[in-house]
Order: C-alpha cells, then sequence, then structure tokens
C-alpha cells in the first residue's frame, strides 16, 4: 500500500473493469441512494463506469506534484511512506466503491449505502493509525494557522487527533450494522473527528503562547 505504483494499478483495474461491464450495464445506472439504501439517482452509463477512474486518474496525478508545490516540501521526505500509504487507501476505497455501483448496475444485490459508510469508516481508522507521522505541511493532515505556527503543536494535534480518527472511524463503522438509518449518528461522528482536532490546535497553540510570555 505504500507503492507509488498502486494508484496506477488502481486506476488501470477501475478502466479494465468499466471496459467489461459497460456492455452489460443498463442505459441508466444508479449513482445514488437514500437512507433506505434505495436508489434515488441515476447517471448514463458512460459517466457512471468513467467517473471514479478519471477521478483516481487525476488524483494520482496531482499526488505526484504537491511535494514540489509546497513551501514545506523537504518535509515529505521524512514521511513519504506515511504520504503514499494514505493517499493509496483513499484511492483503494475509491476503487471499492466503483466496484459495487457497477456490481449494483448489472444486478448483484449489494448494499452500495452500507459499504459505503463501512469504508469511510475503515478509511477514517486508517488515517488515524497514521496521522501523527505527518509531518508539518501546507496540504494534508489537520492544517489550521495554530499547528501551522508550531511545530509541537503539530506534533501533539496530529497525536490526539489520530485517536479520534480511529475512534470516530471505528463508530462509523459500527453504523454499518445498525438495523436503521444511521444518518445522524454517521453525521455527528464526522463533525466531531472534524472540528475536535481544530479546537484541540488552538487550545494547544494558546498555551504554548501563554507558557512562553
Amino acid at each position: 500500500m505504500r507503492s507509488r505504483w498502486f494508484g496506477y494499478i488502481a486506476v488501470a483495474l477501475s478502466a479494465a473493469l468499466s471496459v467489461w461491464v459497460y456492455p452489460r450495464l443498463p442505459p441508466q445506472v444508479a449513482t445514488h441512494w437514500d437512507l433506505r439504501g434505495e436508489p434515488d439517482g441515476f447517471s448514463p452509463r458512460l459517466l457512471a463506469v468513467a467517473l471514479l477512474p478519471v477521478v483516481m486518474l487525476a488524483l494520482r496525478g496531482v499526488l505526484a506534484v504537491l511535494p514540489s508545490i509546497d513551501p514545506k516540501g523537504e518535509n515529505y521526505r521524512k514521511f513519504a511512506d506515511t504520504y503514499w500509504l494514505l493517499f493509496n487507501g483513499m484511492i483503494g476505497f475509491m476503487l471499492l466503491l466503483h466496484a459495487v455501483i457497477v456490481a449494483h448496475g448489472i444486478g448483484y444485490p449489494v448494499r452500495v449505502d452500507r459499504i459505503a459508510v463501512g469504508g469511510i469508516g475503515l478509511l477514517f481508522m486508517l488515517i488515524g493509525n497514521f496521522l501523527g507521522r505527518v509531518e508539518p505541511n501546507w496540504f494534508i493532515g489537520i492544517r489550521t494557522p495554530w499547528t501551522l505556527s508550531s511545530n509541537a503543536v503539530w506534533r501533539r494535534t496530529h497525536r490526539v487527533g489520530g485517536w479520534i480518527f480511529v475512534a470516530g472511524g471505528g463508530a462509523i463503522v459500527a453504523t454499518v450494522f445498525l438495523p436503521a438509518s444511521a444518518l445522524p449518528i454517521f453525521l455527528g461522528t464526522v463533525g466531531l473527528v472534524v472540528v475536535v482536532p481544530v479546537v484541540l490546535s488552538y487550545l494547544l497553540w494558546k498555551r504554548e503562547r501563554d507558557a512562553s510570555r
């Protein structure tokens, strides 16, 4: 998962799947589901098979450029394995999502909504496990005015933030097994995972500033 080639392999697999499945798909393919897991949004089959592979390829291209345009680009060498692992996890999630969408399109009884939510939870847990290894930069991690102004605040925020992401991801995965829609729990958990580290970074920065006076 740390390979720089993983993204291209995932794009090739998704493209091969799209070519194979395209003649078997109906003219309109479900690409959105409601709270009960019923399709409520459809796209032309060409768009349905092309969208995620194109997004994956674009993301892989962006990943190659970010270190060279980041003012803190020298730090990327310190966490290169983690950088590729995290983004390969995102690309892998998109590959999974693409596979289940087209599987649903050709008639397999897959619960795309549940798989997507579970995948998001697992992705949060992956990010949380490695977040503490991310060095200061302008593009990935918990980037706030306070983490970017202090390396110490960055490291403390990312250590604690990693645990928050893991716990939040576990809670999201657990909602997959609930009998009814768990959208409020899902949205609430995502909100906490996003907001708490930001608030924490400010509090840590304020404490550091007050201590230096």
